[in-house]
């Protein structure tokens, strides 16, 4: 059987193309309908059975968050009647849906940490507002770094906060894009000193709709509040191996189900969760045949390309390698296009 590695997207993933992605009459979407009505929320069935996308409902945290973690579930579980998955990464949130994958945490516990990281997350600053998150390229269309990019990021989170003008991090690292944090003063500061640039259609910086400044410790309150709330979950060792955001390994035979749960809701929180270094772990380590992308969506496929080629993984060197061995009859990553 083919050797996989399982890569669970974040935020953002769940789009127009993905309405209409949920049965109504599995056990997951009946167990997680269950857990919404509990918090008082509207059923996910009506809001993936909407006609038209609106990013004004669907795109809030405690909306997106699970209508995400629900379709990567769905076809974790569809990849795992075809593939030997051998590993499982995720982006983000997509940590929490490794973790239910994996079996680390029972499908009820991680959907309610799904759903209580997702309203804690909504709701303001301390400092007030909501701040958010920045996209900033590092790499060229061809997928060739440029120092510049990068000067330009390390620039921006060098420079001291002064009064008034907000406070920024690194949030998340991606590989060929840097996603940076701050509350809403820090992001201002951020879209005004980057420098523009074009990578193929898409005009940088790029503020995230509706992203907080996960991963930064403007929300270590969010941590407190989640270790609060979150104080009875199940956890217990993967049964397969979990790869975090600092590219530790979890293994089935090794972990620590007590260790798993703080990183999960002390330093993952208010760190920097380094996608890049996952994947970078999974390749040398699992070796695997295909990276296979769960939906919804297919948010993950260039950057985990990008990654492809800065690793020259199979002897793919190049976006244009990449593109070749992807027409191939043995493709090295798999998006299940949901």
């Amino acid at each position: 059987m083919t050797r996989a590695v399982l890569a669970c997207p974040g935020r953002g993933s769940y789009a127009a193309a993905s309405l209409h992605s949920l049965p109504g009459d599995h056990r997951w979407v009946v167990a997680a309908e269950k857990i919404r009505s509990r918090y008082g929320l509207e059923p996910l069935l009506e809001l993936d059975r909407e006609d038209r996308f609106d990013p004004s409902r669907h795109l809030q945290p405690v909306h997106a968050s699970p209508l995400i973690f629900l379709v990567s579930m769905l076809d974790a579980e569809a990849a795992a009647e075809d593939y030997e998955i051998t590993a499982v990464i995720g982006n983000s949130l997509g940590w929490y849906t490794a973790l239910a994958v994996s079996g680390a945490l029972p499908f009820g516990d991680a959907f309610r940490l799904v759903q209580e990281m997702a309203i804690l997350q909504q709701e303001p600053l301390p400092s007030g507002g909501p701040g958010g998150q920045v996209i900033y390229p590092l790499a060229d269309a061809a997928w060739r770094p440029d120092p510049k990019l990068r000067a330009a990021v390390e620039a921006a989170l060098a420079e001291p906060s002064t009064n008034g003008d907000g406070h920024v991090h690194e949030s998340i690292d991606l590989g060929a894009y840097a996603v940076l944090a701050g509350d809403e003063e820090g992001v201002a500061r951020l879209l005004g000193r980057l420098t523009p640039v074009r990578v193929g259609e898409r005009m940088f910086p790029l503020r995230l709709s509706q992203h907080g400044p996960y991963h930064t410790p403007l929300v270590a309150h969010v941590a407190d509040a989640a270790r609060e709330r979150l104080s009875n979950l199940h956890w217990q060792r993967p049964s397969v191996t979990l790869i975090d955001g600092r590219g530790a390994r979890w293994t089935p035979w090794s972990t620590d189900p007590a260790a798993l749960r703080d990183y999960t809701l002390s330093e993952q929180v208010t760190t920097p969760f380094r996608f890049a270094v996952s994947v970078r772990v999974a390749l040398r380590e699992e070796a695997p045949d295909v990276l296979v992308l769960p939906g919804p969506g297919n948010s993950l496929g260039g950057i985990c390309g990008q990654m492809i080629v800065a690793e020259g993984y199979h002897g793919i060197r190049s976006r244009e390698d990449f593109e070749i061995a992807q027409r191939s009859e043995a493709p090295v990553v798999l998006s299940m296009h949901r």
